[in-house]
């Protein structure tokens, strides 16, 4: 009984450290996470900088974000990289800072200059204000008038 147990913990606890391990997705950003203070330094100077936010578009939505910034997808970002100009500082947006992360890196990788990455959320839990998008009311068809 005692040696039946002890295989059946010995088969849980490999099978949990294989789950953990297949939970990662690659190696770690290099991007510099930045703390709210650093992005608001950041943003004290509009005409320097540039935000991607890699977040969907309901994230954005339901989330909120930034004033004025580029929306892309991360799986676009390389197929867009000549529509990014390289004379400003680069801060990439996600949720938590993780896509941003890997969008800076992919910029840096490119040459662009990446001053680092914040996650929106929280930014907000450090204090910082978001704008909260609201969208515009969907198109109808009706015709006004004859």
């Amino acid at each position: 009984m005692q040696r039946l147990l002890l295989t059946i913990l010995l088969v849980a606890s490999v099978a949990f450290g294989q789950q953990a391990g297949n939970t990662k997705k690659g190696p770690a950003s290099q991007a510099k996470v930045l703390t709210r203070a650093e992005f608001d330094e950041l943003l004290a100077k509009p005409d320097q900088i540039l935000i991607i936010d890699v977040r969907r578009p309901d994230e954005v939505k339901d989330i909120g974000g930034f004033p004025a910034y580029f929306s892309m997808q991360i799986g676009e970002l390389e197929k867009s990289l000549i529509w990014i100009p390289k004379d400003r500082t680069i801060i990439t947006v996600s949720n938590h800072a993780a896509r941003g992360g890997r969008a800076a890196d992919i910029l840096a990788k490119n040459g662009f200059k990446v001053a680092g990455t914040i996650g929106a959320q929280n930014y907000e839990e450090q204090g910082g204000k978001l704008t909260k998008i609201i969208p515009p009311p969907p198109a109808t068809s009706e015709k006004k008038g004859p």
